[in-house]
């Protein structure tokens, strides 16, 4: 019982530590959101999704996932216990990003006219083609700065890359006020590209902080020893790079069917809901993950931290949900302006997906951590195509509010198949006690959800702020129950 609490308060301070660079970084998104929407407007947000979306793309394809798959080969080799391993496989990434890098800069660059024309809509894509030229840089940056957070991520440096993120949101937020307040939306150039140069100077300034030992590798050993990173990063790559593809679609669909507003306000709406519960997925992918691989020879161990995970992710995220459920209107007016209020119904039902996200990313995890490439692939490709017919087709029928429709059907199904395929391929099964407190927070949540559209506000305030408290008691309690909260929360303080 006692090697359960220690495994409870792990994944909690894990999850505590990252959740709490994550408050940082929505309060310092809060600022920026606020200032773009009155700087900007929604038009600038469309923007900003109009120009990010195409070079997430780009990055996806040129990046060949090393982003990811390095960590799984810095996460085994840190197991093996051999320091020289480990050094030759820092080494090798560490090259292979930077060309990586250099490619996606070089892909934009030719395509950038093309990427212009389709991101315009008008005839004349001359400035957003300039755009795409000079932000190809910000591939090379991140580039780079992926590999090197890659390293502290394979290794576990819980700390050092908490403090990446907080950094480069911090000095972010600083450099792109005035930008904004001078320039407007000619501003959105200048500011992602300082802001990439200020997470990669952050990144290399931790990674360097990682004492190795010094080894010999050729550059023909590194090419072939990144290889196997690139086999396992290229199906990676290909999920990401569809499930991008079909949101940079949709954005397209948006734009062409409602105008460059509405991309704003669904971009908005998005941002919202994902930024707010990346505290958990955050530490699900920097640090459940590399844990997950040090464990996948011993199944009983591996089910064990699934359920660890999927527990206090859910009795973290449920009371936030309901309290954004409850309050929603209040916070929009707070970090945006009136015009972004046709938001709330849709964010309202992307919230009740988010718990069925939560539980499936518990489970999907399994998949990459056992290097089941095939399936994984397999797996987001019919989630991605759904998510596309889905948000097509709920937005013809509904609006915005379609979209966070689709959202929560899209999970339903993902989460079902997840559940049967863990069950199924690695006789792996929530326990017991997470069905029970899921059930019992997605009921609660469900509620709240079920007053707003029946009531509306002002009542929800009411109903909804009691439904958060016994929701938030309950997860402390079951909290406590799991590991000694009080002394954690006092040892995360110091």
């Amino acid at each position: 019982m006692s090697d359960q609490k220690e495994s409870y308060k792990e994944v909690f301070k894990a999850t505590s530590i990252f959740g709490g660079v994550q408050v940082f970084n929505v309060l310092i998104s809060i600022i920026r959101s606020k200032v773009v929407a009155v700087l900007l407007g929604a038009g600038g947000m469309g923007v900003l999704g109009i120009l990010q979306q195409p070079l997430g793309i780009v990055g996806l394809i040129t990046e060949m996932g090393l982003g990811a798959s390095s960590v799984r080969d810095i996460a085994k080799a840190k197991t093996s216990g051999d320091d020289n391993k480990i050094s030759q496989t820092v080494t090798t990434v560490k090259r292979w990003v930077w060309v990586a890098g250099i490619f996606g800069m070089v892909v934009v660059i030719v395509l950038s006219p093309l990427l212009g024309k389709l991101s315009n809509s008008t005839d004349e894509p001359a400035n957003y083609t300039w755009a795409f030229i000079f932000l190809s840089v910000t591939l090379l940056f991140s580039a780079v700065s992926n590999g090197q957070v890659a390293v502290l991520r394979g290794l576990r440096r819980i700390k050092e890359t908490a403090k990446v993120g907080m950094i480069g949101s911090g000095c972010g937020l600083i450099i792109s006020l005035p930008f904004y307040y001078f320039y407007g939306i000619k501003g959105i150039v200048p500011t992602l590209i300082i802001s990439s140069v200020i997470v990669l100077i952050t990144s290399w300034y931790f990674s360097r902080k990682v004492q190795l030992p010094p080894v010999t590798i050729s550059y023909r050993e590194s090419f072939f020893q990144g290889k196997e990173m690139i086999k396992l990063g290229i199906i990676i790559t290909m999920t990401n790079l569809i499930s991008q593809l079909v949101s940079y679609i949709f954005y397209l669909y948006l734009k062409d069917k409602a105008g460059i507003e509405v991309v704003g306000l669904y971009n908005t709406g998005w941002t919202i809901t994902n930024q707010y519960v990346a505290l958990v997925f955050t530490a699900m992918t920097i640090d459940y993950f590399p844990r997950l691989i040090s464990l996948q020879s011993d199944r009983e161990k591996m089910r064990e931290a699934v359920n660890q995970q999927a527990e206090i992710a859910i009795l973290i995220i449920a009371p936030l949900m309901l309290f954004f459920i409850s309050f929603l209107p209040l916070i929009i007016r707070l970090i945006y302006t009136e015009a972004f209020m046709p938001i709330i119904t849709f964010i309202q039902w992307m919230i009740l997906g988010m718990l069925l996200k939560t539980a499936s990313w518990a489970l999907s995890h399994i998949i990459v951590a056992k290097g089941d490439n095939r399936l994984f692939f397999l797996s987001e490709f019919i989630s991605s195509l759904f998510f596309l017919l889905f948000n097509i087709g709920a937005y013809a029928l509904f609006g915005l509010m379609g979209v966070g429709i689709a959202f929560v059907l899209q999970y339903t199904l993902y989460l079902l198949a997840m559940i049967l395929i863990a069950k199924k391929r690695y006789q792996i099964t929530f326990s017991k006690e997470f069905i029970k407190l899921f059930l019992f927070q997605f009921l609660m949540s469900f509620l709240c959800f079920l007053i707003v559209i029946m009531k509306g506000y002002p009542l929800t305030y009411i109903v909804g702020g009691i439904l958060f408290i016994v929701s938030a008691i309950y997860s402390l309690k079951e909290l406590n129950n799991r590991m000694d909260l009080k002394s954690i929360l006092s040892k995360i303080k110091k």
